[in-house]
């Protein structure tokens, strides 16, 4: 005799996805002679070592981050003609038996020349590396937080900041901010200050998070030494120059209807003074008016008497 079980059927787990770290185009021979374009998947180690051209899939946050941090670098070196911000670009290290990688944010002195780089050799360049951040994804972070470390420390960079982001979901966003500073040949962890700090020697800056107020996500965010205050990205000060343009509209708007008001009340001031005048100068011409036929009057009654 044959049962059917109402124990519930288990769905087999799902496939992760292929694409899940990102991909790259290839151009492949098909047997029969004709050549494609094929989308192939990058693995962990691909992330690691991209090749220029990659697609690597990235939140939309961890977008921002870097964007931000490259816009803040640029502004913080403007002055430092030797300097370079690289961010997403292929950077050939000269670390032996290891392939180029590609920091969220890497800074360089001592450069000899600017020009617009997909790729850039450190030592082919005369480039000194002052800083790289990394910026995690909870899929990637095992490079971040490990082969990288040593990488980076055999590629002389003095101070290495991962902002580890060890949950990304939707406004559920944890960063932790791990620091090392290269001593010697081996790298120390630099603890953060109370307030969840690193300090950012090259750009002088603090760096700590920070509330997204649109999406309530944690940020990344860097804060100015001497007055406390958040250091704006493009969009931020866009948007406080914006709403200093719009108070200052409004400032010379009103200074405007006060100086028509005032115009107006002189105008008002100085119509009301000619009314004045010239009700004056009747009532003058009146009295002597009156005071001429009073002489008359007065003649004509003597002449008569």
């Amino acid at each position: 005799m044959s049962t059917v079980s109402d124990r519930p059927t288990r769905k087999p787990p799902a496939e992760p996805n292929p694409f899940r770290f990102g991909w790259r185009y290839v151009q492949i021979t098909r047997p029969d002679g004709t050549e494609e374009i094929d989308q192939v998947p990058l693995t962990l180690e691909d992330v690691l070592h991209p090749e220029v051209g990659d697609i690597i899939v990235e939140s939309d946050p961890h977008d921002s981050d870097r964007g931000y941090l490259k816009a803040v670098s640029k502004t913080r070196l403007a002055h430092e003609p030797a300097s370079v911000v690289l961010s997403d670009c292929q950077v050939d290290f000269n670390i032996r038996g290891v392939k180029p990688l590609c920091p969220d944010l890497a800074l360089f002195f001592g450069v000899r020349r600017q020009i617009a780089w997909s790729s850039f050799n450190v030592a082919a360049e005369g480039a000194r590396p002052v800083l790289v951040v990394e910026v995690t994804s909870p899929e990637t972070r095992s490079n971040d937080i490990g082969i990288k470390v040593d990488y980076y420390r055999r590629g002389r960079v003095p101070w290495y900041v991962i902002a580890d982001v060890t949950i990304e979901q939707g406004q559920q966003r944890r960063i932790e901010l791990i620091q090392y500073h290269r001593v010697g040949r081996r790298y120390e962890r630099v603890a953060p200050d109370d307030k969840g700090r690193v300090w950012l020697k090259p750009l002088n800056l603090w760096l700590g998070q920070a509330r997204d107020a649109r999406g309530g996500f944690m940020r990344l965010a860097c804060y100015d030494p001497a007055t406390g205050a958040e250091v704006g990205d493009y969009t931020a000060i866009s948007q406080a120059l914006e709403a200093e343009a719009r108070a200052r509209r409004r400032a010379e708007r009103r200074a405007q209807a006060e100086a028509r008001a005032h115009a107006d009340a002189e105008r008002r001031a100085l119509a009301e003074a000619h009314a004045r005048a010239d009700a004056e100068r009747r009532a003058r011409e009146a009295e002597a008016t009156i005071r001429t036929l009073q002489a008359e009057l007065e003649r004509a009654r003597r002449s008569e008497s």
